[in-house]
């Protein structure tokens, strides 16, 4: 069974509702969901409420994003570099 996604203003709307309601296991029924997972959104967004589902991936930290690309290009690059000493440092033939 495919796992479900869930948009941002999905889970900020589900939360919404349980707040306003009080009660989280109801509204996860009536949304057709773990009550587990609407009480996960609700610890996520008082927790982090200026990016609380980052989703697909998405890091929450853009500086710590940043650096993990640069970190992947100077990997790659040290790679090639790595072959290019092999390459020359062989006894010509």
């Amino acid at each position: 069974m495919p796992r479900k996604v869930y948009t941002e203003e999905f889970k900020r709307e589900a939360v919404r509702l349980a707040i306003e309601r009080g009660n989280i296991a109801q509204v996860a029924r009536d949304l057709g969901m773990s009550d587990n997972t609407l009480q996960g959104w609700k610890s996520q967004l008082e927790l982090t409420p200026e990016n609380p589902f980052p989703g697909n991936g998405n890091p929450r930290d853009a500086e710590m994003a940043q650096m993990q690309r640069e970190n992947a290009r100077l990997k790659e690059e040290n790679e090639i570099l790595k072959k290019a000493v092999g390459i020359f440092t062989r006894p010509p033939r």
